[in-house]
């Protein structure tokens, strides 16, 4: 491991920082922060990503960039959630599911099994640090950024599905990190938009929130990522916890034992960026007890942050000691995950892997997923010789955790080989003018399925209006699947016939098409409750 005694305050200061940039070659921007400003890891999104070769050459390239000048090899990091928050979705790389999907297929042997599968992959594409699993236990409906991401509302099944999940990633070479602490599945704010509270007591918190962090950490958890949450059961201060020395050192040090990285969710977050700003969130997150910095997207945030640490170590307000404590934890968890960089190119075939293998993995998982809430209208199976309509929302709009996918499979496409059907693509905040064509287009036919698709929290009033005419409109003979949220029903609580997968990838969407021809049953356990008539079901664990 490389003595601390050799590196400069300046080597020691970038190396506590994760960083992103907007091109698919190493550009001036991270040519810049690695050469000038010591940047010590690479967060990727899809504007990074083309195909797994092109990522795999980016990932060499910018360690080969950085070995002549440091001996210490990047983090390169990534979000691959699984679901819908995958920044690769392209071919040859297995589209892992979502934790919800794995939550209600309820087998916790498949979710290694998933977790391992995307970690062989990162490691072949040089990806050495996954910022998963979503440990967050989603017990609020109108959650608009967590929601699918986790794993259910059961404190003891999120738990055990994250211990799994950092198993598989782990055992593959990959850091996994459990996130967001101490826990942002109870909350109704985006915190890339504005600051969110959890006002429970330490009792609730404990019993709730904290479970899934201890299970993680007694698994050997690589990493834990920050909530940009304001917690008074833990820090007086109105502040999140990215920024609290209540809950980063005295909880999460001190009374849960952690040893491992600490690293903050993104600064741009306008949680963080909004109310202290980028450059006092670094030195902040610092004192507080963080190890590791992320800042994004944008270089002159970036390099303010840097610039900031270092100025709070010349000003004495943060001692090089304390510098140097998070060091000896990055050096240490770089020396046993990364080693050494090699000077020759990666070889990467693709697929990643085989495509046999990955189908079984996957095909399994999305088939013991799709959960049946109700079919109290008896619309199912559906008829074969009946004149059938699909309308399908696809996503066409870009969130912080919802990105328009690089394929599109619809319902329609998974239903013809088993009889004729016609679609409509709707968007998933359907315009009027989208609403009124597929009511005029309905009267046509005598079966007919909505997908439903809700990013953020509620589903969106044009798909609400269209279900709704629809329904009264066939007597309540009409049948919704969900793609993504399951708690849709709550705003179509007339619908009879309501059917829930968890993402819209290919392999789930097949699965749905088997489940509405009866060709399977539908296996899933509801992971949450979504009123008092559908109460969540707990798969067995």
């Amino acid at each position: 491991m490389v003595q601390l005694s050799k590196l400069t305050l300046d080597e020691k200061i970038g190396q506590l920082f994760i960083c992103g940039f907007h091109s698919q070659t190493p550009d001036e921007q991270i040519k810049t922060l690695i050469e000038q400003y010591h940047l010590g890891g690479v967060i990727y999104f899809r504007r990074n990503v083309s195909s797994a070769s092109q990522l795999a050459d980016l990932s060499h390239n910018l360690q080969v960039l950085s070995k002549p000048l440091s001996e210490i090899p990047l983090f390169i990091a990534i979000d691959q959630e699984g679901g819908m928050v995958s920044r690769i979705d392209h071919d040859g790389v297995s589209r892992i599911p979502g934790n919800m999907s794995l939550g209600a297929a309820g087998d916790l042997k498949l979710t290694e099994a998933a977790a391992a599968l995307g970690g062989e992959e990162l490691y072949k594409l040089g990806i050495n640090l996954n910022f998963a699993p979503v440990v967050d236990v989603n017990n609020n409906p109108v959650n608009p950024v967590i929601g699918v991401r986790s794993f259910g509302e059961d404190p003891k099944l999120v738990a055990a599905h994250g211990a799994a999940a950092i198993k598989g990633y782990q055992n593959q070479g990959v850091s996994a990190t459990a996130k967001h602490f101490p826990g942002h599945g109870d909350t109704a704010v985006d915190t890339h938009l504005g600051l969110a509270v959890v006002p429970h007591d330490k009792e609730r918190l404990e019993q709730v929130e904290l479970l899934p962090f201890r299970k993680a950490i007694e698994v050997g958890v690589d990493m834990i990522m920050t909530a940009h949450v304001i917690f008074p059961a833990f820090e007086s201060e109105e502040i999140p916890a990215t920024l609290s020395y209540g809950v980063l050192t005295k909880l999460l040090r001190q009374e849960l034992g952690y040893e491992g990285l600490i690293v903050t969710d993104c600064l741009e977050m306008h949680a963080i960026s909004k109310s202290v700003g980028i450059p006092e969130g670094a030195v902040k997150a610092l004192e507080a007890g963080a190890d590791l910095i992320l800042v994004s997207h944008t270089m002159k945030d970036q390099v303010a942050a840097i610039k900031a640490v270092r100025a709070a170590v010349d000003s004495g307000r943060l001692t090089e000691e304390r510098i140097d404590a998070s060091l000896e934890r990055i050096l240490a968890l770089k020396e046993k995950r990364i080693g050494q960089i090699s000077d020759k190119a990666p070889e990467v075939t693709v697929p990643l892997t085989p495509a046999e293998e990955s189908e079984r993995i996957l095909r399994q998982i999305a088939e013991k997923s799709i959960t049946l809430v109700t079919d109290a209208g008896n619309n199912l199976p559906l008829r074969t010789d009946a004149r059938t309509l699909v309308i399908w929302a696809e996503v066409r709009h870009f969130t912080e955790v919802d990105e328009p996918a690089h394929f599109r499979y619809t319902l329609g496409e998974a239903l013809a080989p088993y009889f004729q059907v016609d679609e409509i693509l709707i968007g998933s905040h359907p315009k009027s003018s989208e609403i009124s064509a597929a009511i005029e287009r309905s009267a046509e036919y005598s079966q007919i399925v909505v997908v439903t698709y809700t990013s953020e929290g509620r589903l969106p009033e044009g798909q609400k209006l269209l279900i709704e005419d629809l329904n009264q409109r066939t007597g309540g003979k009409l049948i919704v699947v969900s793609v993504r949220n399951p708690y849709d029903i709550n705003e179509i609580p007339d619908v009879t016939t309501y059917l829930c997968a968890y993402e819209n990838r290919p392999v789930t969407v097949d699965a749905i098409a088997k489940v509405l021809v009866g060709q399977i049953q539908a296996e899933g356990k509801l992971p949450v409750t979504l009123n008092s008539r559908f109460p969540a079901e707990v798969a067995s664990i």
